[in-house]
């Protein structure tokens, strides 16, 4: 068992013997996501497939942040960034924008002129540790310097 998966697991058994609904509700279903996972690729997981599942977690919940507040619930807004910061605790440490300047300039010294191929090199370094979005706007502003 992947050792991520066992931290989500102990945190529940806590949250539940404190009493604590919201956070029991939230990792019981990151949980039962991670199991589902677990069942379509019809093996054990690795830490890094549980980093995955609770990546996908964390952008659905903000895709919800912005749906209420473009509705105006900014009550429920506040449950989904509440929960967002929860998850965010199981995330690896985040890489600075610096580090992935470094590594888009490199990919594009090595040859990579478009977008897709830039992407495709520098994601697979940055893997759980960087959001797409964030490597894209970078990979469009140096691919921006070089014409």
């Amino acid at each position: 068992m992947a050792e991520l998966l066992a931290r989500l697991q102990q945190d529940l058994n806590t949250a539940r013997k404190a009493q604590d609904k919201g956070q029991v509700t939230l990792l019981g279903t990151i949980i039962s996501e991670v199991k589902n996972r677990e069942i379509e690729l019809k093996r054990d997981l690795t830490d890094d497939d549980v980093i995955d599942v609770i990546r996908r977690g964390i952008k659905k919940r903000r895709e919800s942040i912005e749906m209420y507040d473009k509705g105006a619930r900014p009550d429920l807004a506040t449950t989904e960034r509440n929960e967002v910061d929860a998850l965010g605790k199981y995330m690896p440490a985040a890489v600075s924008d610096s580090d992935i300047r470094a590594a888009v300039r490199a990919a594009i010294d090595g040859g990579a002129t478009n977008v897709g191929a830039v992407m495709g090199k520098v994601m697979s370094q940055f893997k759980g540790r960087a959001e797409g979005g964030t490597i894209n706007a970078i990979v469009r502003e140096e691919l921006s310097k070089q014409a």
